[in-house]
């Protein structure tokens, strides 16, 4: 059966194609962009709270104190069932508690010493994590792209034959497609390796909400926590009735008497002030990719044993290093300085990749001006929504609308790409098409 169409109707449906096209590849260039910018993230929390108390190390009495303090602060409020201890570590030499309600930096001495006030740097975080959307909306979203970004890496290269032939021709004095298409290739070429590691591990922490919620349903009954166990461990049975606060003490004084070759940088307490509450230690395995394992204490600081991030299964190890793989936690400043190049290079084969795609376009007599003024007016704005957000943040302090201050200026960009367009006749020139006076 054929669907008679009108001609207007087919410009229309194919404008709409092309903008739908330009829409996900404007995600895909701010999710490389805000993650070349996330690699330093710990970096970034030091600067927007530059006068928290730093120390390299802080003693386990200290720690005690500190959770001591912090519960007795919030006497009035609900019980929080997590109580969470970043341990000062070589990136973030910090010491904060987070609970249910509130975040705050301790001293050496265990002191309460000023909230934690990093909103721009977690702003930050959430737009590449999940595009400041809701969790599993955004995280699967991201996922997706991820996984898009993996095929478009491997059909580049079947694409083209004399990719690699042809890695280290660029003819990038010519001021036109010829150079974009060069540059493209070029950093295309010298960061596969790259890009099929971020694309690959960023679909598997993106896909993690559709892939667990599977799982569960599948073969747990939708008990999520029940699904995730054999990879992360389970949580032991609770006993609600009140207990003093468990000493975390012992426990790591465990940790620095028998896994001495470990870095502990993280103590959870579940349900303190319980009978059932437990502790956990994640600490740091030098030399491996694994973000930490998990060590498990009693309240009494007692140990249990470890889920085996370290020494379990493939598919645990596997799932415990696809995060530091994917945002460059490890080998310290090198490798970050590293991932910020070839995530700079992934950024810009995205940008160039559609100014091929429209030059093509233009080629076959099908040019797209106007979309071609709205994608450069989006990758300037991104950059430029990011460090509006930066300076609103030093100007206005932790409380400033980032989300809509980011959103704006990326809109205003590209309002005014177009407008600078339509204004001067929609005449483009050169191969990025700056409009002329």
């Amino acid at each position: 059966m054929t669907i008679a169409l009108s001609k207007q109707t087919v410009r229309k449906a194919i404008s709409a194609h092309s903008a739908l096209g330009l829409i996900c590849c404007a995600l895909l260039y701010l999710i490389c962009a805000t993650g070349t910018a996330i690699v330093l993230y710990e970096e970034w929390q030091r600067l927007e709270q530059h006068d928290a108390p730093e120390m390299t190390a802080i003693a386990p009495a200290s720690v005690q104190r500190g959770i001591e303090n912090v519960l007795a602060a919030e006497s009035d409020r609900p019980t929080t069932t997590h109580l969470y201890v970043h341990l000062p570590t070589r990136d973030l030499p910090r010491a904060t508690i987070t609970t249910d309600t509130q975040a705050v930096h301790i001293d050496r001495s265990g002191a309460i010493a000023m909230p934690e006030e990093n909103a721009w740097a977690e702003f930050l975080l959430a737009l590449h994590y999940r595009l400041n959307l809701p969790a599993v909306i955004g995280m699967s979203l991201v996922g997706l792209f991820g996984a898009m970004l993996v095929a478009l890496t491997i059909s580049g290269i079947v694409a083209h034959p004399r990719i690699f032939r042809d890695a280290f021709r660029l003819r990038a004095r010519r001021a036109d497609a010829v150079a974009t298409l060069d540059w493209h290739n070029r950093l295309a070429v010298w960061t596969i390796p790259f890009a099929l590691a971020i694309a690959l591990t960023g679909a598997m922490i993106g896909l993690f909400y559709i892939s667990g919620v599977g799982l569960a349903s599948s073969g747990y009954g939708g008990d999520s926590e029940a699904a995730l166990a054999p990879v992360f461990g389970a949580e032991p049975e609770g006993d609600p009735a009140p207990a003093p606060i468990a000493d975390v003490t012992p426990a790591l004084a465990f940790m620095e008497r028998e896994f001495p070759q470990t870095i502990p940088y993280y103590v959870i307490l579940h349900d303190p002030g319980t009978a059932g509450q437990h502790v956990q230690i994640i600490a740091e395995h030098p030399r491996r990719l694994i973000f930490g394992e998990y060590y498990a204490f009693s309240g009494k600081g007692e140990f249990r044993g470890t889920v085996g991030l370290a020494d379990g299964t493939v598919g645990q190890q596997l799932a415990a290093s696809t995060y530091n793989l994917h945002f460059g936690n490890y080998g310290g400043l090198p490798v970050k300085i590293a991932y910020i190049l070839f995530g700079l290079a992934m950024t810009v084969v995205v940008a160039t990749g559609t100014f091929i795609w429209l030059d093509k376009r233009e080629r076959a007599a099908r040019p797209s001006e106007l979309l071609r003024a709205a994608w450069w007016g989006f990758v300037v704005g991104v950059p430029a929504g990011v460090a509006a957000t930066l300076l609103s943040r030093l100007a206005m302090g932790n409380g400033a609308p980032f989300v809509a201050i980011f959103w704006a200026v990326c809109l205003l960009a590209l309002a005014l790409n177009l407008l600078r367009f339509k204004r001067r006749g929609g005449v483009l020139k050169g191969y990025i098409r700056v409009p002329t006076a």
